[in-house]
């Protein structure tokens, strides 16, 4: 197998993307690895900051809060304007918010499953019907190590997750066939911003990094090989599966 090969198989390039919560962290680190493989990206930040990060990393800033569901259901459209199409759909962003499960309030439950899960059916919704059009699409779902278990604190955060994850199969299960992948990518416990409330924690990081094979925290780079993986020629066949990164945590 020869470098060219390879090359082409994970190319991207005249391919088009849209990554949301891209203004930072994984998201950001995803939209960097699209870049360097030749695609045109647009990443989606709730504040100002999506600006500076899009002129750093090349991408075209699109500016939304997602737990607002008019302007989810307008982001695909403004991505396929802005871009001249939608190739790839890398639904990232999230929030997370901490409780003990007994106080944890409505307002914030409703915040974390809008963001988390509503708006990545909304716009894996509106995506899919772009691509079925087009017979061809790649939508990469974030979902959680919390896909598969429950956490501390963080009810509605692991019930978002495990929503992401079944949406995921759904979601195959009708449009592998039409030409479109659903995949997803589940993350550990990884070094940014969302792990903030552990990372350094004197009781919690032990107890974390023990229970990690790989004996450290993830960081953004560790999600650029397997989004590019998903959105190439390479994970043609790949359909309906959630990958986890987390440095073998799962396993443990």
């Amino acid at each position: 197998m020869n470098r060219t090969y390879l090359e082409t198989l994970f190319a991207l390039s005249g391919k088009t993307a849209l990554v949301t919560g891209g203004s930072a962290g994984l998201g950001r680190g995803m939209a960097e690895a699209l870049i360097g493989a030749g695609a045109r990206a647009a990443i989606v930040g709730r504040s100002k900051r999506v600006f500076d990060a899009a002129e750093e990393i090349g991408a075209i800033p699109l500016q939304a809060d997602l737990a607002d569901r008019k302007q989810a259901q307008a982001l695909v459209g403004q991505a396929v304007e802005a871009l001249g199409g939608l190739d790839i759909l890398v639904n990232n962003a999230g929030v997370q918010i901490r409780h003990p499960a007994e106080v944890f309030p409505l307002e914030d439950w409703d915040r974390v499953l809008g963001v988390n899960l509503d708006a990545v059916w909304i716009l894996a919704q509106a995506a899919g019907r772009h691509m079925l059009v087009q017979g061809y699409g790649k939508i990469i779902n974030v979902a959680s190590a919390l896909s598969f278990v429950g956490g501390i604190t963080i009810p509605a955060y692991a019930a978002s997750k495990g929503g992401v994850a079944q949406l995921t199969k759904a979601l195959s299960n009708e449009w592998a066939g039409r030409g479109v992948n659903v995949n997803a990518i589940a993350p550990g416990y990884m070094n940014t911003e969302m792990c903030a409330a552990l990372v350094g924690n004197p009781e919690r990081e032990p107890m974390i990094l023990a229970r990690v094979p790989a004996g450290r925290w993830g960081l953004p780079d560790d999600l650029k090989g397997v989004v590019l993986f998903l959105a190439s020629a390479a994970a043609d066949y790949v359909h309906g599966v959630i990958i986890p990164v987390d440095g073998g945590f799962l396993g443990r």
